[in-house]
């Protein structure tokens, strides 16, 4: 057998310190390994990339540590073809474990071509990416400070919560910033009510019957004060992000066509994916990538836990959002698909496998440029009908009743 890859290096990646091995021909028809160490600066990974020219590397291998990868791949991108290779693919023999062991282990087995790269996406995409996983932590910021102004309230003795849908809404904030300048009188608070909160005034006389004091007050100053702050935010990231998605608005409108996406969920998909399905050989590759499809764990003829691996969270988190839109979403195949699977699986798997369902369809669109096509809630019976007839007299007769099928359909 022959090196798949002649000229080679592995890094093996820390906070401070890079640990570098390359494997090149010796001149004797052996191989050479020469281990160095480098520093994480930037004017220390110059001469790191120098170092890999001088020995005429030209393929290197590091593992996605943390966020420590991230100088260094984008340093080197340009100058080599960089494999990103998940640390799981790495385990190193036991009993052998040092920082020149695993650098010459992630040489070797980049040298026998051993080795799949992790998607690494454009500089543009990953922008994007950054700026909707920052707006995401921004709105779960802003959830955590919506329920601890819930529970300032519920301790003060103010149940507006109860009849309110939405605290934060013009009415809510009303009532808020009247409390702030003094207000306490249940009658007057209730009367800023707008809208069709105005048809509850009685359980809203009654709910805002509390004990507010000057503790409440400064609690609930500091917590709005934090809510506009991130909302401002939020507008602002939101903005930036519309600018970065504008070559993608065609692909963003077809997106929103599924139910239970909506654009955030769209851009979402983009920028995790890259939106370039090209990279995907099939639609099951992406779920796969994804974490969205079972596990598969089988030994002996028996298959064991088949629950989802570690993957993207924020991909599969507004996968999950959307497989829970999709419940409400009426007369629609992908609803009939949730209700099929929560029958035999129960809730939490059926939005999963509905997370899937929306993913494989997101995989389509963004491939061949089209928009969803609906096929009903009967779908799967009219594809499956045998299989629904069977179902059907096995609930009847569960109840007691002899059923006697006639075809009507002639």
């Amino acid at each position: 057998m022959h090196p798949m890859v002649d000229r080679c290096a592995g890094l093996d990646v820390h906070q401070a310190t890079v640990m570098a091995t390359i494997r090149v021909p010796d001149g004797e028809g052996g191989r050479l390994a020469v281990t160095e160490t480098f520093g994480t600066t930037t004017a220390a990974l110059v001469t790191l990339r120098d170092w890999l020219q001088a020995y005429g590397v030209t393929h290197v291998a590091m593992e996605s540590t943390g966020v420590y990868w991230k100088p260094i791949y984008f340093l080197l991108e340009d100058a080599f073809t960089l494999l990103l290779v998940n640390a799981q693919h790495l385990k190193q023999v036991p009993g052998r474990k040092s920082d020149v062991r695993d650098s010459a282990w992630i040489a070797q087995l980049l040298e026998w071509g051993l080795l799949r790269s992790s998607l690494v996406l454009p500089a543009p995409m990953r922008d994007l990416r950054e700026l909707t996983r920052y707006r995401k932590h921004q709105i779960r910021d802003r959830a955590r400070e919506v329920n601890r102004l819930h529970r300032v309230l519920e301790d003060a003795g103010l149940k507006l919560s109860t009849v309110a849908t939405d605290v934060m809404g013009v009415s809510g904030r009303a009532m808020l910033d009247a409390l702030l300048h003094g207000t306490t009188d249940p009658m007057v608070l209730a009367d800023l009510a707008k809208g069709k909160l105005r048809k509850k005034l009685p359980a809203l006389r009654e709910a805002l019957a509390g004990r507010f004091r000057a503790h409440h007050r400064v609690l609930i100053t500091q917590i709005l004060a934090k809510v506009d702050f991130l909302d401002e935010a939020i507008a602002t990231l939101t903005e930036e992000i519309d600018h970065l998605v504008v070559p993608f608005e065609a692909m963003l409108a077809n997106l929103d066509t599924i139910p239970g996406i909506d654009r955030k969920a769209a851009i979402t998909i983009v920028a995790e994916t890259g939106g370039e399905m090209h990279r995907f050989p099939t639609a099951g590759h992406l779920c796969s990538w994804a974490g969205m499809c079972p596990g598969q764990n089988e030994s002996a003829g028996k298959r064991r836990s088949g629950k989802t691996r570690r993957a993207n969270r924020y991909l599969r988190g507004i996968l999950i959002e959307s497989g829970l839109a999709v419940t409400r979403a009426k007369g629609t195949a992908l609803q009939a698909r949730y209700y099929r699977v929560k029958r035999n699986r129960g809730h939490k798997k059926a939005v999963v496998a509905t997370g899937h369902q929306i993913l494989e369809i997101a995989f389509y669109i963004m491939r061949d440029g089209v928009t969803y096509h609906e096929l009903g809630a009967d779908y799967f019976d009219r594809h499956h009908r045998e299989r629904a007839i069977r179902r059907h007299v096995r609930q009847l007769e569960a109840l007691g009743y002899s059923v006697t099928l006639n075809d009507t359909a002639a």
